[in-house]
């Protein structure tokens, strides 16, 4: 269902340049005439002001105060504007007004300037700005309301994004499906993009692009760095090479055994055999001698071991005794004078006699009491007092009882451990005595152990060792220049082989290099018919993008009667930029460029035309310097349009089917009579 908003009345006063002017429109076009300055635009910014808090050019922080001939603003005076709207054939009324606010301070007689304020009125009923607003909202909402009263707004205010997203809004997008299935040479799209979209698909070519371009960038200078690290093995044969490597290790396997039958030669082992035979013998002779004695000394050294260790364990234990001993005595001291403590208490307990403190009078009303039972309670405390001290003494007694029994207990200990001491020590004596003998038999039995070295037999071969080392000392001193001179030769023929193998290597590097050089090749090869593929692939997403940039123009464009759009532009690389271009005219002239003020105009009257239908809106179009256009297109909206007159100092407004007064207007900048 459409909504129709129409201007009835417009009334701004005191608001910027107009005092009091009222614009009678009564939901019909009309133009108003006047001539430069004279409050044409004044009117557009009061119905925005009215309705947004800003004026025509979107500007919120304008002065709308009316100035003096100096310049300088009216105070104490109300900038006001109300507006009378039909909507949908139901007249509302809508008043805002703006005035300054002075306040006198206490003790001033003069009131102070301290800033202004609003007030708001729907159909005369004074409102917060909140429900001015709800309701302003209710009616159209501002962004939509300038699109619908403003020719210029949407190609002059709008960024082209927001354009785009308009004129999308309006035609609808169409999906990728629709794309594909609308040009048979996209048909393997899409298997290549798979779960991507168009957009995400193309990201991924252009980064693989750029890698593969620095790949390909990079193979020539590895494969010039391979060929230049290449070693020259010209003139060379491997064959030779490894020829030569086995008969100079054959001859160092020969050098080696010879070296090794020298030293080794049978001579000097053979001596080596008899000196470890004689070694055997010696200590044969060794053991013979030496065997009865040191087992001997063996068990008596055995046996001193144990005295000494048994004199160990009567030390400790005649220590254990006397420090038992010591702690008895001090137990003895604390316990004697705990029974003398005692016994002191006994006497003085057993000392004290029975006082009668009790009261011969009633002790509730003071009169004397009877003879007997005064005796009774005399009987009774002195009985309870016997008992009572017996009590006491029977206690001291046993405690005094104890600590003389500990005491005798004590004293009955320490003579057992004064006997046991003494045992002790004669026990020590005893052993000490034993182990004195022992060791001076251990010491003689040491003393005639047979030295081996004064025995004929064992010096003998002793000898005959020392004749045999100097024999072998001497062969290996004559073979010592065979050995050093076999050495060189080996670390001469080694270093040989060592240069010879290094040469030959040349060989397994250069095929190693040349291993590199292939599959950098075959690298080249597979990146170049990947890039190939992309290339496809990029050429595909183009020409999908060309095909949806057909269809989207085309529809979107058959929306509009005058207005037709650029959505997308060819780039030097044959790549598509989006953008939105309107284009007007025959020539489809760009709005942006070349498209003269007239036409600027009744494109952007074609473009509300479909706008107001897409929102099922119609809203006043304000058209200012309208003197520009000789003929406006037809609108669904009412139009008010604004004109240069040089002859009309004062507003004036005609009905747009009504005849000008003045003969003259300007059209197109020049006056035509």
């Amino acid at each position: 269902m459409s909504k129709r908003i129409e201007l009835i009345q417009l009334t701004p006063r005191y608001f910027k340049g107009i005092r009091d002017f009222t614009l009678n429109a009564n939901g019909e076009d009309v133009r108003v005439y006047g001539d430069n300055a004279a409050g044409k635009t004044t009117l557009f910014d009061a119905f925005t002001w009215l309705l947004f808090d800003k004026d025509s050019q979107n500007k919120k922080d304008f002065s709308i105060k009316t100035l003096d001939a100096g310049g300088v603003p009216l105070h104490n005076l109300e900038h006001e504007v109300e507006g009378v709207l039909l909507i949908d054939g139901k007249r509302r009324t809508l008043r805002k007004v703006f005035t300054e606010k002075w306040t006198r301070k206490r003790g001033s007689a003069t009131s102070e300037f301290t800033g202004h304020e609003t007030t708001y009125f729907i159909d005369g009923v004074p409102v917060k700005k909140t429900e001015y607003s709800e309701f302003v909202d209710g009616i159209i909402s501002e962004d939509i309301f300038k699109l619908l009263t403003n020719p210029s707004y949407f190609n002059e205010q709008l960024k082209w994004q927001d354009r785009r997203k308009k004129l999308l809004d309006v035609a609808g997008d169409i999906s990728d499906t629709e794309v594909i299935a609308g040009n048979g040479a996209l048909a393997e799209l899409p298997a290549i993009l798979g779960d991507r979209n168009i957009d995400d698909h193309r990201k991924v070519i252009a980064a693989r692009r750029a890698e593969i371009n620095k790949e390909l960038e990079k193979i020539p200078v590895r494969i010039d760095e391979a060929v230049r690290s290449k070693p020259d093995t010209s003139g060379l044969s491997e064959e030779e090479l490894q020829q030569k490597i086995c008969a100079l290790k054959a001859l160092i396997s020969d050098k080696e055994a010879e070296l090794s039958r020298i030293q080794s030669g049978g001579e000097i082992a053979a001596k080596e055999k008899r000196k470890l035979e004689i070694e055997a013998e010696m200590l044969q002779i060794k053991n013979q001698i030496q065997a009865g004695s040191m087992n001997k000394v063996s068990a008596k050294r055995e046996e001193v071991v144990a005295l000494r260790r048994q004199i160990d364990e009567l030390k400790f234990e005649i220590r254990s005794c006397e420090d038992q001993k010591v702690r008895n005595e001090s137990g003895i001291m604390r316990n004697k004078e705990e029974a003398d403590r005692a016994r002191e208490q006994w006497y003085q307990v057993d000392a004290e006699t029975f006082t009668s403190r009790h009261d011969s009078n009633c002790a509730a009303c003071g009169q004397p009491l009877p003879e007997d039972q005064v005796q009774a309670a005399h009987d009774k405390a002195l009985a309870n007092f016997n008992r009572s001290k017996s009590e006491r003494l029977e206690v001291i007694s046993a405690k005094g009882k104890a600590a003389t029994g500990e005491v005798r207990r004590l004293e009955q200990e320490n003579a057992e451990l004064a006997n046991r001491i003494e045992q002790l020590k004669s026990q020590m004596e005893a052993v000490s005595h034993k182990l004195q003998t022992a060791e001076s038999e251990l010491d003689a039995l040491q003393s005639g152990i047979q030295d081996v070295d004064t025995d004929p037999q064992y010096i003998q071969k002793k000898q005959e060792k020392a004749a045999i080392e100097q024999e072998i000392l001497g062969l290996r001193s004559s073979v010592q220049g065979k050995v050093e001179a076999i050495r060189s030769e080996l670390s001469k023929l080694r270093i040989d082989v060592e240069v010879i193998e290094q040469t030959k290597a040349k060989f397994a590097q250069a095929s190693s290099i040349d291993a590199r050089i292939m599959e950098l090749q075959q690298q080249e090869k597979t990146l170049a018919a990947e890039y190939e593929r992309l290339e496809k692939e990029l050429f595909l997403t183009e020409e999908f993008i060309r095909t949806k940039v057909n269809m989207l123009e085309v529809k979107i464009n058959s929306k509009f009667k005058h207005a037709r759009f650029k959505l997308f532009e060819q780039q030097i690389n044959g790549g598509m930029q989006e953008c939105c271009e309107t284009l007007y005219g025959p020539n489809l002239v760009p709005y942006s460029s070349g498209l003269n003020r007239a036409a600027q105009m009744n494109v952007g009257l074609d473009i509300i035309n479909t706008l107001s239908e897409h929102y099922g809106i119609t809203a006043p179009i304000f058209i200012d310097n309208a003197e520009a256009v000789t003929q406006l297109i037809e609108t669904k909206g009412q139009k008010i349009c604004l004109i240069v007159s040089a002859a009309d100092k004062q507003l004036r407004v005609e009905t747009a089917n009504a005849k000008p007064e003045d003969d003259s207007i300007i059209v197109d900048n020049e006056v035509i009579a």
